[in-house]
């Protein structure tokens, strides 16, 4: 059976050939080879050892399943795939819900892996069925919907925890993160997140050493005087030792509330799955529903355990497109660097010292892309916002995910924020398109930006009184 670790040599493993790539089954000489990985490990560990911090989990064990999970992918697509899976930010706004209605880590990582089954499934579907149950069960206008609303729903806690803890720090951390995503080039635009957090890391004890502790709350609590940066616990962690490993546990009013990060884990893994295939030259339709199930599978080991959620990764892929270097060999060794990262309490400490102003200079960012990630989806398919089929459902989703709007279904059980705000944007689209008429339910070319045949009806009228279908073109300019 082939599993994808066997690799020919690229030319004289050293230097690929100008306008060259070095394809998955190929690799460069092992040195080479575990330096590419190194360089994989840096680009993960941005947003790998944030969301861990951000969920209340152990990083070292987030590092350490990572690898884990990087290895199993590889083996269920035979290599065919050159991914990196990391630990999910879509699911930070999940763990924040459910520890805010009294869960612990247990409970966050019993949910999850609700979640990871879920997608397991549904890539096994996809395997059978193809992927066009993707696009009706969930259109561009739900998934990018959904995906705003994960986003969106995590304002809160950077407003009310991790940015009162130190305003100023946040600020000047915010800052000089834009800047590095703006203004740097290549493999340094792409670790901006973690260039921010070592930046603010330093100004932290900086600050420590010329005013002293700062009064001000501690994780919403009331204000106290504390340093900004309290490395007690990386003086007492071992060099060497295994991470905190804990059982799930499961509640169903925790599980309402992850699942509908399935449908963002989804267009995650579809898209990317397209954009390696468009690099790599090998067409990976075939793959997606084996890509989608693995990411389930690894997942589902992952919180078994207690560790995070884990998704393909898009830094990893944009390494990939920098270099032309698409060899699983260097993902092997990115993986074996991971596992040997988390058997470091050491480094654990360091990572959970992190002060809470930085975090929320690095949220401010981190969380508002991650909402507009759906707006990109919307941009991508072209979705209309001015059909009301797109718009009603959308909007309403929405603002009861990113307001917390609950519903009190019994006096033990409520639905409320990303859970509530999710079906009601997948059953009322689809509810209000069996009832639609049926010039909103075609796919219409966009009309002029000031004006809309959705509401004329099936003809409208534009502005010179010459009348037209809906969804037609307007008369081309002489």
């Amino acid at each position: 059976m082939n599993l994808g670790v066997r690799w020919t040599l690229h030319g004289d493993g050293r230097t690929p050939a100008p306008g060259a790539v070095v394809r998955p089954d190929e690799r460069l000489s092992w040195p080479r080879t575990a330096g590419l990985g190194a360089q994989h490990v840096v680009a993960m560990f941005g947003a790998s050892f944030v969301a861990p911090v951000l969920m209340g989990l152990d990083p070292n064990l987030a590092i350490m399943m990572s690898g884990v999970a990087t290895m199993v992918f590889l083996l269920a697509t035979r290599g065919r795939v050159p991914s990196y899976l990391g630990c999910s930010l879509s699911f930070v706004g999940v763990a924040a819900a459910i520890r805010a209605s009294g869960g612990d880590s247990s409970t966050v990582t019993g949910a999850v892996l609700v979640v990871g089954l879920a997608l397991f499934l549904a890539g096994l579907a996809v395997r059978r069925f193809g992927a066009r149950i993707i696009h009706a069960a969930m259109p561009p206008v739900v998934t990018g919907a959904v995906v705003m609303l994960i986003g969106f729903n995590l304002a809160p806690v950077t407003a009310s925890t991790y940015w009162p803890q130190d305003q100023w720090t946040a600020l000047l951390v915010m800052l000089f993160t834009g800047l590095a995503v703006v203004c740097l080039r290549g493999f340094w635009s792409r670790v901006a997140i973690f260039l921010g957090l070592v930046f603010g890391y330093a100004l932290s004890w900086l600050l420590d050493l010329a005013f002293g502790k700062i009064h001000s709350p501690v994780g919403g609590a009331e204000a106290v005087d504390h340093w900004r940066l309290d490395l007690s616990g990386v003086a007492k962690a071992d060099w060497i030792g295994l991470p905190s490993f804990h059982a799930p546990s499961f509640e169903w009013s925790a599980i309402l509330v992850a699942l509908p990060v399935v449908i963002a884990l989804i267009a995650e893994n579809a898209g990317h799955v397209k954009a390696v295939g468009e690099m790599t030259g090998d067409p990976l339709d075939d793959q997606l529903g084996t890509a989608i199930a693995a990411d389930g599978a690894a997942s589902v080991l992952s919180t078994a355990v207690g560790g995070p959620p884990n998704t393909t990764y898009s830094e990893n892929i944009g390494v990939m497109a920098a270099t032309r270097v698409y060899s699983t060999a260097a993902y092997w060794a990115a993986a074996c660097f991971a596992l040997l990262f988390g058997l470091c309490p050491k480094f654990g400490a360091v990572v959970a010292a992190i002060p809470g102003g930085v975090l929320g200079g690095i949220t401010v960012i981190l969380y508002g892309m991650i909402g507009l990630l759906g707006a990109q989806i919307w941009i991508n398919a072209g979705v209309d916002l001015r059909n009301p089929l797109n718009l009603v459902p959308a909007a309403a989703g929405i603002i009861i995910g990113v307001g917390g709007v609950s519903l009190k279904v019994t006096d033990s059980f409520e639905l409320g924020g990303i859970a509530l705000g999710t079906i009601v944007v997948i059953t009322g689209y689809h509810a209000l398109r069996a009832f639609a008429p049926a010039h909103l339910k075609n796919q219409e070319p966009l009309l002029d930006a000031g004006t809309s045949a959705y509401d004329e009806g099936v003809e409208g009228t534009d502005d010179e009184g010459t009348q037209r279908a809906s969804g037609g073109t307007p008369p081309a300019a002489s």
